[in-house]
């Protein structure tokens, strides 16, 4: 009778190819996670706005068209994991509590945004395609966090401080997104491939 090894026999180059892809797979999706924690930190507080102007929209859709719907959303729920857990990563700090404040909505939505993104950025790998994808990915990073700014100050009140602002900065976030999107995505996409 043969052994249960001997009845599947192993290819080692093809597992250490998985293991290598799925290494440098990991490895991305935490430098994505801490991307968005850096560009968290690049924040311009803005008069009278308990929201500030950040950068991390940009590191959320790029995580999406960069690494796909998957590796995007799963750099966002570590990057929330990690600032939930106390880690400084969030534009003010850090911890539990933080998701409570005036931009927990737009925190929460990073996941489901950076899958968006990264499925019609995948789908469509032209600039006009990714700026689609990123333009969707923040529609839903602004829903978010204007249901969560509603919720705690009114639709009034979070139409004018949680969106208004932002429009210019976010027209120049999506034609960065789709610029990098297209210079570097295939690329980036072959070598963790």
């Amino acid at each position: 009778m043969s052994s249960p090894a001997s009845q599947f026999p192993v290819n080692s180059a093809s597992s250490a190819a998985t293991a290598t892809r799925l290494g440098k797979r990991v490895i991305a999706i935490a430098a994505a996670a801490a991307l968005t924690a850096v560009a968290a930190r690049i924040a311009v507080p803005l008069p009278g706005i308990p929201v500030p102007f950040t950068l991390q929209p940009v590191a959320v859709l790029l995580a999406g068209v960069l690494l796909g719907a998957t590796g995007g959303m799963s750099s966002q729920l570590l990057y929330l994991a990690a600032g939930m857990i106390g880690l400084p990563v969030f534009a003010a700090g850090g911890g539990l509590p933080y998701l409570f404040g005036p931009t927990g909505g737009y925190l929460l939505a990073f996941p489901i945004a950076a899958w968006i993104a990264g499925t019609v950025a995948f789908r469509w790998r032209t600039f006009p395609g990714i700026a689609l994808g990123a333009l969707l990915g923040l529609a839903v990073i602004h829903v978010g966090g204007l249901a969560w700014l509603a919720a705690l100050s009114g639709r009034e009140t979070a139409a004018a401080v949680g969106l208004a602002p932002f429009f210019v900065g976010d027209l120049l976030k999506i034609a960065l997104v789709a610029l990098v999107g297209v210079g570097a995505g295939d690329r980036i996409a072959r070598r963790l491939n």
